[in-house]
């Protein structure tokens, strides 16, 4: 089933004297089936990251239109938005984005805090997600107070306690060590295996490489897609790997 849909996308910025404009996305389309595992790549400047904002609803685009289940975003109110973003939305960001004044627990729990759920409902939610990312021993501790694998653990479980359509994530591995890269990929494979369907930008190939489509944005635009099929993590790098190179030579994909 597909769970979101982008339709010629095109995004324009001008200049605050209007004197230049800057075209970020060119002709974007492209559509993620309900369990897929996304990752987005490309050159700084290349879009990806004014993408992912359109589809996060943080930004609109030029023209185009973005659906997720069926649903405009654009269509979407601004006093509502919040509310959808946090319902239909999970979040996880390279710098995790954890409230220091916040413990572990309520920093999980702060969209459905904010979603106005029962004591009771949010009880309920949270031990089994802490146990499922091995994070339920550390929910009194303060975010100064752990490891920055632990705190991005942290907030992937912030980011799919409300059960979130799609997971969204910016650099997810981009502050973490080669180890807690390991296990934050990991993880990602175990979520998308349970059903969660996760949409990620990275410039890592190392990353990018444990999912199960690879979609290369160039110049604002689709350059190339790789699909996983029964393809090893390695082989994946190397394909990604191939792929980035004809990016920067500048070549065209055969």
């Amino acid at each position: 089933m597909m769970i979101l849909e982008a339709n010629n996308l095109k995004k324009v910025y001008t200049t605050r004297f209007g004197g230049n404009h800057v075209q970020a996305l060119k002709n974007v389309s492209f559509s993620v089936e309900e369990g897929e595992y996304v990752a987005i790549m490309g050159e700084s400047g290349s879009g990806k990251t004014t993408l992912l904002n359109i589809l996060a609803s943080l930004d609109k685009p030029t023209s185009g239109e973005v659906l997720l289940r069926g649903k405009k975003l654009t269509s979407i109110s601004e006093k509502e938005i919040s509310a959808f973003r946090r319902e239909h939305l999970g979040f996880v960001f390279q710098d995790f984005n954890l409230l220091d004044t916040f413990s572990v627990k309520d920093n999980i729990l702060l969209p459905l805090v904010l979603s106005r759920k029962s004591v009771k409902e949010m009880e309920t939610s949270l031990m089994p997600v802490a146990r499922s990312l091995g994070i339920e021993d550390i929910l009194a501790k303060m975010p100064y107070e752990i490891s920055g694998g632990q705190r991005q653990r942290v907030a992937v479980a912030r980011a799919i306690i409300t059960h979130p359509d799609i997971v969204l994530a910016d650099e997810p591995t981009g502050a973490l060590d080669s180890r807690n890269t390991d296990e934050l990929l990991e993880l990602f494979n175990q979520i998308n295996e349970a059903g969660q369907t996760i949409l990620m930008v990275t410039h890592s190939t190392k990353a990018a490489s444990h999912a199960k489509r690879v979609m290369f944005i160039k110049d604002g635009e689709v350059f190339h897609q790789i699909y996983r099929g029964d393809q090893s993590a390695a082989q994946m790098y190397q394909k990604i790997s191939d792929t980035l190179t004809l990016i920067a030579t500048g070549e065209k994909y055969e």
